[in-house]
């Protein structure tokens, strides 16, 4: 297994099982500091981004809801105030992580799983949302296609994720956070400096936000629409299942 997750997008085909372990094993280091580094070295915005992506399931049909990659159920919480008398499942293959957030939502079922290979039926999902995950596994496109399999017709699936940026202003506020920032103060706060600074070089070596669109048309979504948050730092990706 690799000491550290592949930070490249298109050198994880060459050993996509050592990079999943690799991240599973860093995320499970990182699980104790996690919640609080996020408030913290996104000034609480995420917190907003997510309600933002939540808001965005807006239209989906009554039935279960899925966090996919859900850490340690930050949005599982939303999803659940947002759909309170639907099925709801938090799913993300590091358990350490679940653990951590199990207390938020006790009614979520926990299920330790690859977001590419899903445990649920065909056609069984109404809701669907994943935050800041499909930038962490082996294939993205892979991914998608598993959640248009469990995804029912006229579901929904939102995407809030740090893409690759495009704009030039974006593309340099990335640099300095990802070079200086997060790594430093990641670092020093959960004591893994290495999984923060591979958190940063993955944000230049995933998809753009459009290459990602593509992906979800490509995999038989329809209605994909996008919008950006706080100058393009976070995207949503907003993609329906056809009727």
């Amino acid at each position: 297994m690799t000491s550290a997750p592949v930070a490249e997008l298109r050198d994880r085909a060459l050993a996509p099982e050592e990079h999943g372990g690799a991240v599973r094993d860093m995320f499970g280091r990182i699980a104790p500091t996690y919640d609080l580094l996020n408030r913290v070295l996104s000034g609480g915005l995420d917190a907003v981004w997510r309600k933002r992506a939540i808001d965005a399931l807006a239209g989906a049909p009554a039935g279960p809801s899925l966090d996919v990659c859900a850490g340690t159920l930050d949005l599982t919480v939303l999803l659940d105030q947002a759909r309170p008398h639907q099925r709801l499942i938090a799913s993300d293959f590091s358990e350490p992580m679940l653990e951590r957030g199990r207390g938020k939502v006790p009614r979520a079922e926990i299920v330790v799983a690859d977001a590419q290979s899903l445990p649920l039926s065909d056609a069984s999902i109404a809701a669907a949302v994943c935050g800041f995950g499909v930038r962490n596994v082996s294939d993205p496109k892979r991914l998608v296609g598993e959640l248009r399999r469990v995804l029912m017709p006229g579901a929904v699936f939102v995407t809030l994720e740090f893409f690759r940026p495009v704009k030039l202003v974006t593309r340099a506020f990335h640099r300095a956070y990802a070079s200086l920032l997060l790594p430093t103060l990641g670092g020093i706060l959960s004591g893994d400096r290495s999984a923060y600074a591979y958190l940063a070089r993955s944000m230049d070596g995933f998809l753009t936000r459009r290459e990602y669109e593509r992906a979800l048309e490509d995999a038989g979504f329809c209605h994909v629409t996008s919008c950006d948050l706080t100058l393009g730092i976070a995207s949503i990706v907003r993609a329906e299942v056809p009727r």
